[in-house]
Protein backbone atom coordinates (compact mmCIF):
# COMPACT_ATOMS: atom_id res chain seq x y z
CA UNK A 1 0.00 0.00 0.00
CA UNK A 2 1.39 3.23 -0.76
CA UNK A 3 1.98 6.30 1.87
CA UNK A 4 -1.04 8.10 0.24
CA UNK A 5 -3.48 4.98 0.34
CA UNK A 6 -2.27 4.62 4.12
CA UNK A 7 -2.22 8.25 5.30
CA UNK A 8 -6.15 8.24 3.67
CA UNK A 9 -6.50 4.98 5.88
CA UNK A 10 -5.85 6.24 9.24
CA UNK A 11 -7.77 9.40 8.54
CA UNK A 12 -10.85 7.37 8.31
CA UNK A 13 -10.31 5.05 11.00
CA UNK A 14 -9.77 8.41 12.73
CA UNK A 15 -13.09 9.82 11.86
CA UNK A 16 -15.18 6.83 12.14
CA UNK A 17 -13.74 6.32 15.70
CA UNK A 18 -14.44 9.64 17.05
CA UNK A 19 -17.64 9.89 15.73
CA UNK A 20 -18.24 6.96 17.51
CA UNK A 21 -17.33 8.28 20.69
CA UNK A 22 -19.11 11.53 20.40
CA UNK A 23 -22.10 9.38 19.53
CA UNK A 24 -21.57 7.42 22.73
CA UNK A 25 -20.53 10.35 25.01
CA UNK A 26 -23.49 12.51 23.69
CA UNK A 27 -25.68 9.37 24.41
CA UNK A 28 -24.81 9.04 27.75
CA UNK A 29 -24.79 12.54 29.06
CA UNK A 30 -28.81 12.84 27.23
CA UNK A 31 -29.76 9.77 29.14
CA UNK A 32 -27.51 10.41 32.25
CA UNK A 33 -29.90 14.33 32.29
CA UNK A 34 -33.22 12.97 31.24
CA UNK A 35 -33.05 10.30 33.87
CA UNK A 36 -32.02 12.72 36.27
CA UNK A 37 -35.01 15.14 34.81
CA UNK A 38 -32.74 17.96 33.16
CA UNK A 39 -33.66 19.82 30.65
CA UNK A 40 -32.50 20.22 27.36
CA UNK A 41 -33.01 24.40 26.29
CA UNK A 42 -34.64 25.08 23.05
CA UNK A 43 -33.22 27.53 20.92
CA UNK A 44 -36.46 28.01 18.46
CA UNK A 45 -39.63 29.91 18.88
CA UNK A 46 -39.97 33.30 21.04
CA UNK A 47 -40.44 31.51 24.40
CA UNK A 48 -37.35 29.60 24.57
CA UNK A 49 -39.58 26.97 26.04
CA UNK A 50 -37.63 23.75 27.79
CA UNK A 51 -37.78 20.79 25.88
CA UNK A 52 -37.68 17.07 27.91
CA UNK A 53 -37.24 13.83 25.99
CA UNK A 54 -39.92 11.62 27.31
CA UNK A 55 -38.02 8.99 29.64
CA UNK A 56 -40.14 7.73 32.80
CA UNK A 57 -37.54 5.21 34.27
CA UNK A 58 -40.37 2.50 33.72
CA UNK A 59 -43.50 1.35 32.42
CA UNK A 60 -44.93 4.30 30.15
CA UNK A 61 -48.55 3.60 31.04
CA UNK A 62 -50.55 1.24 32.86
CA UNK A 63 -51.07 -2.41 31.38
CA UNK A 64 -54.09 -1.98 29.44
CA UNK A 65 -55.50 -5.93 28.93
CA UNK A 66 -58.40 -5.69 31.30
CA UNK A 67 -58.90 -9.58 30.63
CA UNK A 68 -57.64 -10.30 34.78
CA UNK A 69 -60.09 -7.68 35.91
CA UNK A 70 -62.98 -8.79 34.06
CA UNK A 71 -62.36 -12.23 35.43
CA UNK A 72 -61.75 -11.66 38.73
CA UNK A 73 -65.41 -9.99 38.88
CA UNK A 74 -67.89 -10.78 36.24
CA UNK A 75 -68.91 -13.41 38.80
CA UNK A 76 -69.67 -10.88 41.70
CA UNK A 77 -72.00 -9.21 39.72
CA UNK A 78 -75.98 -10.04 39.79
CA UNK A 79 -78.69 -9.62 37.97
CA UNK A 80 -81.87 -7.86 39.69
CA UNK A 81 -85.20 -8.01 38.67
CA UNK A 82 -88.11 -6.26 40.55
CA UNK A 83 -91.93 -6.29 40.73
CA UNK A 84 -93.54 -3.41 41.79
CA UNK A 85 -97.03 -1.82 42.00
CA UNK A 86 -97.85 1.50 40.90
CA UNK A 87 -100.73 3.65 40.34
CA UNK A 88 -101.97 5.19 37.07
CA UNK A 89 -104.53 7.43 35.62
CA UNK A 90 -105.35 11.27 35.83
CA UNK A 91 -106.37 13.52 38.30
CA UNK A 92 -109.86 14.86 38.61
CA UNK A 93 -110.65 17.67 40.36
CA UNK A 94 -114.48 18.38 41.90
CA UNK A 95 -115.11 22.04 40.94
CA UNK A 96 -117.30 22.67 43.36
CA UNK A 97 -114.57 21.25 45.59
CA UNK A 98 -112.44 23.73 44.35
CA UNK A 99 -114.68 26.92 44.73
CA UNK A 100 -114.97 25.54 48.54
CA UNK A 101 -111.81 25.42 50.22
CA UNK A 102 -110.74 21.73 49.36
CA UNK A 103 -109.74 21.17 46.29
CA UNK A 104 -107.53 18.50 46.46
CA UNK A 105 -110.04 16.16 48.60
CA UNK A 106 -111.58 14.55 45.47
CA UNK A 107 -109.53 12.30 42.55
CA UNK A 108 -110.36 9.47 40.07
CA UNK A 109 -109.78 6.46 41.50
CA UNK A 110 -106.18 5.37 40.41
CA UNK A 111 -105.39 2.59 38.99
CA UNK A 112 -103.10 -0.51 40.11
CA UNK A 113 -100.22 -1.85 37.59
CA UNK A 114 -97.95 -4.09 37.83
CA UNK A 115 -94.12 -3.14 36.56
CA UNK A 116 -91.01 -4.84 36.31
CA UNK A 117 -87.77 -3.18 36.43
CA UNK A 118 -84.26 -4.23 36.99
CA UNK A 119 -81.15 -3.29 37.23
CA UNK A 120 -77.92 -4.96 39.10
CA UNK A 121 -75.78 -5.85 42.26
CA UNK A 122 -72.22 -6.13 43.53
CA UNK A 123 -71.73 -10.08 46.16
CA UNK A 124 -69.73 -8.44 48.89
CA UNK A 125 -69.87 -11.23 51.33
CA UNK A 126 -69.64 -15.09 50.83
CA UNK A 127 -73.17 -15.97 52.79
CA UNK A 128 -75.30 -13.68 50.22
CA UNK A 129 -74.87 -10.12 51.14
CA UNK A 130 -75.59 -7.65 48.46
CA UNK A 131 -74.66 -4.16 47.47
CA UNK A 132 -76.91 -2.01 44.67
CA UNK A 133 -78.69 1.23 44.15
CA UNK A 134 -81.75 2.41 46.25
CA UNK A 135 -83.51 3.19 42.93
CA UNK A 136 -83.05 -0.39 41.57
CA UNK A 137 -85.30 -1.92 44.57
CA UNK A 138 -87.13 1.32 45.72
CA UNK A 139 -91.06 0.52 46.23
CA UNK A 140 -90.22 -3.47 45.27
CA UNK A 141 -93.10 -5.78 45.96
CA UNK A 142 -90.49 -8.85 45.39
CA UNK A 143 -87.05 -9.21 44.26
CA UNK A 144 -85.31 -11.58 42.03
CA UNK A 145 -81.72 -11.88 42.28
CA UNK A 146 -79.45 -13.91 39.37
CA UNK A 147 -76.51 -15.35 39.54
CA UNK A 148 -73.87 -15.12 36.81
CA UNK A 149 -74.38 -19.21 36.72
CA UNK A 150 -77.76 -18.79 36.17
CA UNK A 151 -79.05 -19.79 39.81
CA UNK A 152 -81.73 -17.90 40.69
CA UNK A 153 -83.05 -16.70 44.61
CA UNK A 154 -85.33 -14.13 46.15
CA UNK A 155 -83.69 -11.56 47.71
CA UNK A 156 -84.68 -9.42 51.01
CA UNK A 157 -84.09 -5.67 51.61
CA UNK A 158 -81.97 -5.74 54.90
CA UNK A 159 -82.10 -1.53 54.66
CA UNK A 160 -81.58 1.40 51.95
CA UNK A 161 -80.23 4.97 52.05
CA UNK A 162 -81.84 7.36 49.72
CA UNK A 163 -79.47 10.17 50.59
CA UNK A 164 -76.61 7.96 48.50
CA UNK A 165 -78.56 5.93 46.39
CA UNK A 166 -77.50 2.77 47.64
CA UNK A 167 -79.43 -0.33 49.39
CA UNK A 168 -78.44 -3.40 50.95
CA UNK A 169 -80.09 -6.85 50.61
CA UNK A 170 -79.56 -10.47 50.86
CA UNK A 171 -80.07 -14.15 49.36
CA UNK A 172 -80.02 -17.15 51.60
CA UNK A 173 -77.04 -18.81 49.81
CA UNK A 174 -73.45 -19.93 50.56
CA UNK A 175 -69.86 -20.44 49.31
CA UNK A 176 -70.66 -17.22 46.68
CA UNK A 177 -67.63 -14.88 44.75
CA UNK A 178 -67.39 -11.74 46.61
CA UNK A 179 -65.91 -8.95 45.19
CA UNK A 180 -62.58 -7.44 46.50
CA UNK A 181 -62.52 -3.83 48.35
CA UNK A 182 -60.37 -1.10 46.91
CA UNK A 183 -59.86 1.97 48.03
CA UNK A 184 -61.62 5.43 45.80
CA UNK A 185 -59.59 8.04 47.09
CA UNK A 186 -56.35 5.95 45.75
CA UNK A 187 -58.40 6.62 42.49
CA UNK A 188 -56.61 8.93 40.13
CA UNK A 189 -58.10 11.04 37.05
CA UNK A 190 -56.88 9.35 33.95
CA UNK A 191 -56.94 5.78 35.49
CA UNK A 192 -58.31 3.30 33.62
CA UNK A 193 -61.49 1.62 35.47
CA UNK A 194 -64.21 -1.09 34.01
CA UNK A 195 -67.92 -1.07 35.05
CA UNK A 196 -69.71 -4.77 35.01
CA UNK A 197 -73.45 -5.02 34.97
CA UNK A 198 -76.32 -5.60 32.91
CA UNK A 199 -77.18 -3.13 30.78
CA UNK A 200 -80.33 -3.97 28.47
CA UNK A 201 -80.74 -7.55 30.39
CA UNK A 202 -77.53 -8.62 28.81
CA UNK A 203 -75.83 -10.02 31.83
CA UNK A 204 -71.94 -10.03 32.37
CA UNK A 205 -71.37 -7.18 30.48
CA UNK A 206 -67.88 -5.25 31.34
CA UNK A 207 -67.18 -1.95 29.75
CA UNK A 208 -63.91 0.39 29.73
CA UNK A 209 -62.75 3.59 30.35
CA UNK A 210 -60.87 6.00 32.52
CA UNK A 211 -61.91 7.95 35.21
CA UNK A 212 -62.99 11.35 33.91
CA UNK A 213 -63.48 13.31 37.63
CA UNK A 214 -63.94 13.15 41.15
CA UNK A 215 -66.17 14.57 43.85
CA UNK A 216 -68.20 15.05 41.29
CA UNK A 217 -71.53 17.01 41.67
CA UNK A 218 -74.77 16.49 39.50
CA UNK A 219 -78.57 16.62 39.58
CA UNK A 220 -80.02 14.17 39.72
CA UNK A 221 -83.53 15.71 39.63
CA UNK A 222 -84.31 14.99 43.23
CA UNK A 223 -85.55 17.65 45.11
CA UNK A 224 -83.90 16.10 48.49
CA UNK A 225 -81.28 19.06 48.84
CA UNK A 226 -79.30 16.71 51.21
CA UNK A 227 -78.81 14.15 48.92
CA UNK A 228 -75.17 13.27 49.03
CA UNK A 229 -72.89 13.79 45.31
CA UNK A 230 -69.83 13.41 45.78
CA UNK A 231 -69.65 11.34 42.22
CA UNK A 232 -66.39 9.49 40.71
CA UNK A 233 -67.33 10.52 36.86
CA UNK A 234 -65.85 8.31 33.96
CA UNK A 235 -66.43 7.56 30.24
CA UNK A 236 -67.05 3.62 30.47
CA UNK A 237 -70.32 2.93 28.96
CA UNK A 238 -73.13 2.63 31.01
CA UNK A 239 -76.88 2.19 30.20
CA UNK A 240 -80.05 1.16 31.85
CA UNK A 241 -79.37 -1.82 33.76
CA UNK A 242 -76.28 -0.97 35.00
CA UNK A 243 -77.32 0.91 38.02
CA UNK A 244 -76.26 -1.15 41.12
CA UNK A 245 -73.46 -2.65 39.10
CA UNK A 246 -69.49 -2.37 39.73
CA UNK A 247 -67.24 -0.05 39.14
CA UNK A 248 -63.38 -2.00 39.61
CA UNK A 249 -60.02 -0.74 38.52
CA UNK A 250 -57.27 -2.99 36.71
CA UNK A 251 -56.82 -5.18 39.83
CA UNK A 252 -60.27 -6.13 40.10
CA UNK A 253 -61.05 -4.48 43.00
CA UNK A 254 -64.17 -2.40 43.44
CA UNK A 255 -63.97 1.38 43.49
CA UNK A 256 -67.67 2.25 42.92
CA UNK A 257 -71.47 1.86 42.46
CA UNK A 258 -72.34 2.61 38.96
CA UNK A 259 -75.79 5.33 39.56
CA UNK A 260 -75.98 7.58 37.03
CA UNK A 261 -75.57 8.90 33.62
CA UNK A 262 -75.62 11.89 32.31
CA UNK A 263 -78.09 12.09 28.86
CA UNK A 264 -80.51 13.67 27.44
CA UNK A 265 -81.83 10.38 25.50
CA UNK A 266 -81.65 7.83 28.74
CA UNK A 267 -79.30 6.02 26.75
CA UNK A 268 -74.97 6.22 27.23
CA UNK A 269 -73.63 9.61 25.91
CA UNK A 270 -70.19 9.70 27.29
CA UNK A 271 -70.47 9.99 30.99
CA UNK A 272 -71.62 8.30 33.78
CA UNK A 273 -70.95 8.47 37.65
CA UNK A 274 -70.71 5.70 40.64
CA UNK A 275 -71.01 6.21 44.15
CA UNK A 276 -67.25 5.66 45.45
CA UNK A 277 -66.65 2.40 47.42
CA UNK A 278 -65.55 4.77 50.48
CA UNK A 279 -68.88 6.02 51.00
CA UNK A 280 -71.03 3.17 49.69
CA UNK A 281 -69.10 0.30 51.93
CA UNK A 282 -69.40 2.10 54.96
CA UNK A 283 -73.20 2.90 54.25
CA UNK A 284 -73.77 -0.82 53.58
CA UNK A 285 -71.82 -1.92 57.09
CA UNK A 286 -74.03 0.64 58.94
CA UNK A 287 -77.42 -0.65 57.61
CA UNK A 288 -76.22 -4.42 58.33
CA UNK A 289 -75.23 -3.59 62.16
CA UNK A 290 -77.63 -1.13 62.82
CA UNK A 291 -80.39 -0.97 60.66
CA UNK A 292 -79.22 2.36 59.81
CA UNK A 293 -76.90 4.66 58.83
CA UNK A 294 -74.26 6.60 61.11
CA UNK A 295 -74.39 10.08 59.53
CA UNK A 296 -72.23 12.40 61.05
CA UNK A 297 -72.72 16.20 59.97
CA UNK A 298 -71.23 19.28 60.33
CA UNK A 299 -74.57 21.51 60.47
CA UNK A 300 -73.29 24.16 58.17
CA UNK A 301 -74.58 25.44 54.50
CA UNK A 302 -71.73 25.79 51.97
CA UNK A 303 -71.29 26.80 48.51
CA UNK A 304 -68.37 26.98 46.15
CA UNK A 305 -66.36 30.62 47.19
CA UNK A 306 -66.43 31.42 43.63
CA UNK A 307 -70.15 32.02 43.13
CA UNK A 308 -69.91 34.16 46.31
CA UNK A 309 -66.92 36.29 45.13
CA UNK A 310 -68.70 36.83 41.82
CA UNK A 311 -72.39 37.49 43.41
CA UNK A 312 -70.11 40.14 45.44
CA UNK A 313 -72.03 39.23 48.62
CA UNK A 314 -68.25 38.33 50.13
CA UNK A 315 -65.75 40.71 48.75
CA UNK A 316 -62.92 39.47 51.20
CA UNK A 317 -62.55 36.07 50.16
CA UNK A 318 -59.15 35.09 49.69
CA UNK A 319 -59.29 31.10 48.33
CA UNK A 320 -61.35 29.88 45.57
CA UNK A 321 -60.77 26.58 46.29
CA UNK A 322 -62.97 24.36 49.16
CA UNK A 323 -66.25 25.45 50.95
CA UNK A 324 -67.59 28.64 51.67
CA UNK A 325 -69.88 28.29 54.65
CA UNK A 326 -72.91 30.46 54.27
CA UNK A 327 -74.91 29.87 57.49
CA UNK A 328 -75.06 26.59 60.58
CA UNK A 329 -77.82 24.92 61.56
CA UNK A 330 -79.18 24.44 64.78
CA UNK A 331 -76.82 23.10 67.48
CA UNK A 332 -74.16 22.90 64.80
CA UNK A 333 -70.80 21.34 66.25
CA UNK A 334 -69.08 23.18 63.64
CA UNK A 335 -70.10 26.71 64.86
CA UNK A 336 -69.38 25.03 68.11
CA UNK A 337 -65.95 24.39 67.86
CA UNK A 338 -65.81 28.45 66.46
CA UNK A 339 -65.85 27.88 62.94
CA UNK A 340 -67.49 31.12 61.28
CA UNK A 341 -69.77 32.17 58.65
CA UNK A 342 -67.23 33.17 55.60
CA UNK A 343 -64.50 30.39 56.38
CA UNK A 344 -64.04 28.44 53.49
CA UNK A 345 -62.85 24.76 54.88
CA UNK A 346 -59.63 23.67 53.08
CA UNK A 347 -59.02 20.59 54.54
CA UNK A 348 -60.67 17.89 56.56
CA UNK A 349 -57.98 15.81 58.57
CA UNK A 350 -55.35 17.06 56.14
CA UNK A 351 -57.29 15.83 53.08
CA UNK A 352 -57.37 18.92 50.90
CA UNK A 353 -60.81 19.53 49.57
CA UNK A 354 -61.66 21.40 46.59
CA UNK A 355 -65.66 21.83 46.81
CA UNK A 356 -68.32 21.31 48.95
CA UNK A 357 -68.88 18.31 47.28
CA UNK A 358 -65.61 16.60 48.46
CA UNK A 359 -66.15 17.78 52.15
CA UNK A 360 -69.19 15.73 52.05
CA UNK A 361 -67.29 12.91 50.71
CA UNK A 362 -65.04 12.84 53.52
CA UNK A 363 -67.24 13.57 56.62
CA UNK A 364 -69.69 10.81 54.77
CA UNK A 365 -66.81 8.64 56.04
CA UNK A 366 -67.26 9.36 60.19
CA UNK A 367 -70.22 8.87 62.62
CA UNK A 368 -71.60 10.96 64.99
CA UNK A 369 -69.37 10.88 68.13
CA UNK A 370 -66.10 10.96 65.82
CA UNK A 371 -63.92 13.92 66.00
CA UNK A 372 -62.24 15.67 62.99
CA UNK A 373 -59.80 18.42 62.17
CA UNK A 374 -61.10 21.29 60.08
CA UNK A 375 -58.71 23.62 58.18
CA UNK A 376 -60.11 26.77 57.02
CA UNK A 377 -59.22 29.80 55.48
CA UNK A 378 -60.71 32.78 57.11
CA UNK A 379 -60.17 35.99 55.30
CA UNK A 380 -56.28 34.93 54.58
CA UNK A 381 -55.46 33.43 57.76
CA UNK A 382 -55.37 29.76 57.95
CA UNK A 383 -57.44 28.15 61.30
CA UNK A 384 -57.53 25.06 62.71
CA UNK A 385 -60.49 23.53 64.56
CA UNK A 386 -61.48 19.79 66.15
CA UNK A 387 -64.63 19.28 65.41
CA UNK A 388 -67.13 16.55 67.48
CA UNK A 389 -69.62 15.49 64.77
CA UNK A 390 -73.47 15.23 65.56
CA UNK A 391 -76.11 13.30 63.71
CA UNK A 392 -79.18 15.24 62.12
CA UNK A 393 -81.10 15.69 65.05
CA UNK A 394 -78.11 17.41 67.08
CA UNK A 395 -77.05 14.88 68.94
CA UNK A 396 -74.32 12.07 68.93
CA UNK A 397 -76.66 8.82 69.95
CA UNK A 398 -76.71 5.58 68.02
CA UNK A 399 -79.67 5.98 65.30
CA UNK A 400 -81.07 2.82 64.69
CA UNK A 401 -83.84 1.42 62.76
CA UNK A 402 -87.09 1.02 64.77
CA UNK A 403 -90.22 -1.11 63.81
CA UNK A 404 -92.36 2.11 63.08
CA UNK A 405 -95.49 0.46 64.27
CA UNK A 406 -93.73 -0.63 67.49
CA UNK A 407 -93.09 3.34 67.95
CA UNK A 408 -96.28 4.59 66.88
CA UNK A 409 -98.44 1.80 68.51
CA UNK A 410 -101.17 1.42 66.48
CA UNK A 411 -102.52 -0.19 63.47
CA UNK A 412 -103.40 1.23 60.15
CA UNK A 413 -105.64 0.01 56.95
CA UNK A 414 -106.39 1.26 53.34
CA UNK A 415 -109.72 2.71 53.10
CA UNK A 416 -111.81 1.04 50.60
CA UNK A 417 -113.20 2.46 47.70
CA UNK A 418 -116.80 2.96 49.52
CA UNK A 419 -115.42 4.36 52.07
CA UNK A 420 -113.40 6.92 49.78
CA UNK A 421 -116.87 7.77 48.12
CA UNK A 422 -118.85 8.01 51.40
CA UNK A 423 -116.09 10.35 53.21
CA UNK A 424 -115.66 12.24 49.74
CA UNK A 425 -111.95 11.72 49.43
CA UNK A 426 -109.17 9.60 47.64
CA UNK A 427 -107.13 8.80 49.90
CA UNK A 428 -105.89 8.41 53.44
CA UNK A 429 -105.59 5.88 56.34
CA UNK A 430 -107.70 4.71 59.00
CA UNK A 431 -106.03 3.91 62.64
CA UNK A 432 -107.81 0.57 63.23
CA UNK A 433 -106.76 -0.09 66.60
CA UNK A 434 -104.15 1.55 69.51
CA UNK A 435 -102.03 0.23 72.08
CA UNK A 436 -99.27 1.91 73.96
CA UNK A 437 -97.35 4.22 72.06
CA UNK A 438 -97.00 7.70 70.13
CA UNK A 439 -100.24 7.80 68.07
CA UNK A 440 -102.14 7.56 72.02
CA UNK A 441 -99.63 10.10 73.23
CA UNK A 442 -100.69 12.42 71.05
CA UNK A 443 -104.01 12.57 70.96
CA UNK A 444 -105.22 10.52 68.41
CA UNK A 445 -107.86 7.76 68.80
CA UNK A 446 -109.91 4.93 66.73
CA UNK A 447 -111.14 5.56 63.92
CA UNK A 448 -109.06 8.94 63.10
CA UNK A 449 -108.54 8.76 59.40
CA UNK A 450 -105.09 10.19 58.50
CA UNK A 451 -104.68 11.82 54.79
CA UNK A 452 -101.37 14.40 55.14
CA UNK A 453 -97.96 13.50 56.92
CA UNK A 454 -95.71 16.01 57.10
CA UNK A 455 -97.02 17.21 53.69
CA UNK A 456 -97.27 14.27 51.88
CA UNK A 457 -100.26 12.75 50.96
CA UNK A 458 -100.47 8.98 52.45
CA UNK A 459 -102.43 6.58 50.71
CA UNK A 460 -101.65 3.16 52.01
CA UNK A 461 -100.47 2.06 55.68
CA UNK A 462 -96.95 1.22 53.97
CA UNK A 463 -96.48 4.78 52.84
CA UNK A 464 -97.19 5.78 56.18
CA UNK A 465 -94.86 3.42 57.98
CA UNK A 466 -91.85 4.68 54.85
CA UNK A 467 -92.15 8.14 56.50
CA UNK A 468 -91.43 7.42 60.12
CA UNK A 469 -88.67 4.96 59.17
CA UNK A 470 -86.47 7.75 57.56
CA UNK A 471 -87.26 10.07 60.77
CA UNK A 472 -86.19 7.26 63.10
CA UNK A 473 -83.29 6.15 60.90
CA UNK A 474 -82.09 9.77 60.79
CA UNK A 475 -82.26 9.77 56.72
CA UNK A 476 -84.05 12.92 57.09
CA UNK A 477 -83.66 16.58 58.59
CA UNK A 478 -87.31 16.04 59.88
CA UNK A 479 -87.87 15.26 63.61
CA UNK A 480 -91.15 14.38 64.08
CA UNK A 481 -94.89 13.84 62.55
CA UNK A 482 -97.30 16.64 61.56
CA UNK A 483 -100.57 14.95 60.91
CA UNK A 484 -104.10 16.40 59.04
CA UNK A 485 -107.14 14.07 59.17
CA UNK A 486 -110.54 14.32 60.41
CA UNK A 487 -112.75 11.63 62.21
CA UNK A 488 -115.63 10.23 59.85
CA UNK A 489 -118.31 11.28 62.90
CA UNK A 490 -117.52 15.55 63.04
CA UNK A 491 -115.88 15.77 59.56
CA UNK A 492 -114.00 18.57 61.15
CA UNK A 493 -110.13 18.55 59.69
CA UNK A 494 -108.21 17.82 62.73
CA UNK A 495 -104.29 18.99 63.53
CA UNK A 496 -101.59 16.27 65.46
CA UNK A 497 -97.98 16.81 66.00
CA UNK A 498 -95.51 14.13 67.34
CA UNK A 499 -92.23 14.15 68.26
CA UNK A 500 -90.48 11.60 67.22
CA UNK A 501 -86.83 12.17 68.98
CA UNK A 502 -86.79 12.33 72.44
Amino acid sequence: MNKNLKNLFYAVVIIVISSGVAAAVTAYVMKNNESKGYYLESKEGAFNQPVQKVMYDGVAAENTDFTYAAEKTVHAVVHISVSATVSVGNQYIDPFEWFFGNPDSRQRPRQQQQQIGSGSGVIISTDGYIITNNHVIENADSINVTLNDKRSFTAKIIGSDPRTDIALIKIDATDLQPITFGDSEQLKVGEWVLAVGNPFDLTSTVTAGIVSAKGRSIQTGDSDREKIAAFIQTDAAVNPGNSGGALVNTKGELVGINTAIYSRTGSFTGYSFAVPINIAGKVVSDLKQYGAVQRGVLGITMTDPENISKSGKDTKISKMEGAYIIEFAERSSAKEAGIEVGDVITAINDKKVLSPSEVQEQINKYKPGDKVRITVDRYGKKKEFTVELKNLQGNTNIQKGGDSAEVLGAAFKALSDKEKQQYGISYGIEVSSISKGKIQECGIKKGFVIMIVNDEKVQTPEAFFNIVDKILKGTTSEKGLLIKGFYPNSGATRHYAIDLID
